[in-house]
């Protein structure tokens, strides 16, 4: 029976280097060799595969560095022993619930989540600290990541670190991109290979990070820089800026279908507009659609975010213009019907249609002739059954703070993002249809993300799940902006942390929807796991006090965890889902679990004596039997529980004799 320690792969998250190495062998097996310290790239061979086209970090290159920067990439490859404790007392629905709010540092969270969530995230949004030269509590020392969290949350002598970067220091972009990097190599690694990242950011840290992104997904996997339009800010000096930005990139560009787009939700108010207008202005369609557009600028609804582009007003209805021609279109000579000219085609580009197409949408006015040799074609709002969401957008901010501080009962976020805004790129980038889809936000503050995937399931009748990751942020009552959220702690009972406030709000905006959605029976429940050490401790060792190092590490699972406790660690670090379906039966007076219809068997009990053994070996055989699972089983018993060795050796031999030849211990 093999036992489990701190140091087996079991006992941590995902080896990425050791991943990276397989693939490279695979790729090219001449490239890996063995040596004293295992397995390395051997850079000749690679030198010689490539052409001898590689640099080294000394040579001048294109490309964003800094100072921490190979450290930063470390830390992203770099496993974790940690593990993620069960809280069902905070959850809701936790028997059926398929979300979770994981309360904990996102970088040690990512790496946990490696082993049973990579390459199955469809969308992750995120909206990480902006780096305005506030208090920024993400602070990684490229120290074991356990005790940086402890560190950060209060648990250890001298409270919550955190590093106050000012544009003074010589840090002020290190600190950000430090932070940022490792966090997005390890979140590419979750996507699916038609997945995409959408971050939220403004002026101040756009450029680097685009070229960080670059570097993590690839130039050629950017989708679009999206621009959102909200309100003036207040501390403007020379010009008032009114935007931020959303970076939208893909794991692979080529996989995410070619056209997303957005229900024509709210089409009904644009088209009875677009009637008035008509009505009022008669046959000037020009005065009729600039009325329009000024319509658009007063929305301040949702509408303006889909249908702002369809400006344009004429006898048929409203209409937005789209150029016909693409790269890759069809090359050929294009001519007026109405008078035989030619339509000049730009170079690198081809038209969307052939020339018999090309008359009978002239005949119908559904091209605009530009000039005499420039065209534009024309789509009608009434006849489409979705739309392509533009670049730009307006949404003001202060609305979304309105709703929530309606739905928490008073003010405790500051500019929350606006999850009518997330709905939508939740719709746009991860199908109605797909029922095994993951949202994930491991930055979800006040928990927007996951109120827009309930919201949107609730609207399309959709099966997404969402993971949300917050750091249990302490709040101070001291700092005025955050008093009334300290009050709304200590009115709930709880720590005074951002993540309660995030959990308030998921536990009330499920309510909401449900309220909102009556004939919807979907998922608004979440576990909650909370960020620990492992529940195997490392060996420590004293040499001033061997003895005692050895009495203590004679039990080597910390003191206090629970059976659930295991139970859950086995399943991130063997890369089960944490919502996976786990049965319980009582054999021969143990309890065992059954994870995923048997792929999965554990009896956790604290004492198993010789006597018990066999009838429980039998009673677990029988199960397994009755479950057939389809690939192989692992069995996992407490190493401490055995009576002695015999006891462990016969229940390892009858297991095995019957088939399940996985036996581990903890």
């Amino acid at each position: 029976m093999q036992k489990i320690d701190a140091a087996a792969p079991e006992a941590q998250s995902a080896d990425l280097v050791a991943g990276n190495i397989a693939h490279l062998r695979a790729l090219f097996p001449e490239l890996v060799t063995e040596g004293a310290k295992g397995a390395s790239v051997n850079l000749d061979v690679l030198k010689a595969l490539v052409g001898d086209a590689t640099v080294t970090d000394a040579e001048e290159k294109y490309g964003l560095n800094w100072h921490g920067k190979r450290r930063a990439r470390q830390l992203a490859l770099t496993p974790s022993t940690g593990t993620l404790r069960p809280c069902p007392e905070e959850s809701v629905d936790w028997d059926s619930t398929q979300n979770l709010m994981i309360e904990g540092d996102n970088l040690e969270v990512l790496k946990l989540l490696q082993k049973s969530y990579a390459g199955k995230v469809k969308l992750i949004y995120i909206d990480p600290p902006y780096n305005t030269g506030k208090d920024f509590v993400y602070p990684d020392n490229f120290q074991d990541g356990i005790q940086n969290y402890l560190a950060l949350t209060g648990q250890t002598e001298g409270g919550v670190k955190v590093s106050t970067n000012t544009e003074s220091s010589g840090r002020f972009h290190t600190d950000w991109l430090n932070m940022m990097y490792p966090r997005l190599k390890l979140a590419r690694n979750l996507l699916r290979p038609d997945g995409v990242l959408f971050v939220s950011i403004d002026d101040q840290e756009v450029a680097h990070l685009r070229a960080v992104c670059d570097e993590v997904f690839g130039p050629e996997n950017l989708v679009a820089e999206m621009v959102w339009e909200g309100a003036n800010k207040n501390d403007a000096k020379q010009i008032g800026v009114c935007h931020e930005y959303v970076l939208v990139y893909a794991k692979n560009r080529e996989a995410v279908p070619r056209e997303w787009g957005l229900k024509k939700e709210g089409v009904d108010a644009v088209l009875k507009e677009a009637k008035r207008l008509r009505a009022a202005h008669g046959d000037d369609f020009d005065a009729a659609s600039e009325a329009l557009a000024g319509w658009y600028r007063a929305m301040k609804s949702s509408e303006s975010f889909a249908h702002r582009r369809y400006r344009f007003i004429d006898a048929r209805g409203v209409y937005k213009e789209e150029n016909p021609t693409a790269p890759g279109g069809r090359k050929f000579q294009l001519l007026d019907p109405r008078n035989g000219n030619e339509i000049r085609l730009r170079d690198n580009r081809g038209w969307a249609f052939d020339q018999l197409e090309f008359n009978k949408l002239v005949a119908e006015d559904r091209i605009r002739f530009v000039t005499e040799s420039s065209i534009m074609l024309k789509l009608y709002l009434h006849e489409t059954d979705s739309m392509t969401p533009p670049s730009v957008f307006y949404q003001p901010a202060r609305s979304a703070s309105e709703r929530l501080s309606k739905l928490m009962g008073t003010e405790v976020f500051d500019f929350p993002k606006d999850e009518l805004v997330l709905q939508k790129f939740v719709e746009m980038a991860a199908s109605s249809d797909d029922f095994d889809c993951y949202v994930v936000d491991f930055f979800a503050g006040s928990g927007t993300t996951g109120h827009a995937v309930m919201a949107q399931n609730a609207r399309d009748g959709s099966k997404r799940k969402y993971i949300l990751v917050q750091l249990p942020e302490q709040i101070d009552s001291a700092n005025k902006e955050q008093a009334s959220a300290a009050v709304y702690c200590d009115g709930l009972g709880r720590p005074r942390t951002i993540a309660e406030l995030t959990k308030e709000r998921l536990r009330r905006a499920g309510e909401k929807v449900k309220t909102e959605n009556p004939a919807w029976v979907g998922d608004v429940g979440f576990r909650v796991f909370k960020l620990e050490p492992s529940n195997v401790q490392a060996w420590n060792s004293r040499p001033i006090d061997l003895g005692q190092s050895l009495l203590e590490h004679q039990e080597h699972l910390l003191a206090g965890r629970t059976e659930e406790d295991l139970l859950y660690e086995l399943l991130l670090k063997l890369g089960l889902d944490l919502c996976v379906p786990i049965q319980r039966q009582t054999i021969a007076g143990k309890a065992v679990h059954a994870v995923g219809a048997g792929v999965l068997l554990a009896c956790l009990d604290e004492s198993l004596t010789a006597t018990e053994v066999e009838k429980l070996a039998e009673g677990i055989v029988q199960w397994h039997q009755q479950l057939a699972p389809a690939g192989d089983t692992t069995c996992v018993f407490r190493d401490s529980a055995f009576a002695d060795d015999v006891a462990k050796t016969n229940m390892a031999a009858i297991l095995q004799q019957h088939g399940i030849q996985n036996v581990r211990s903890l």
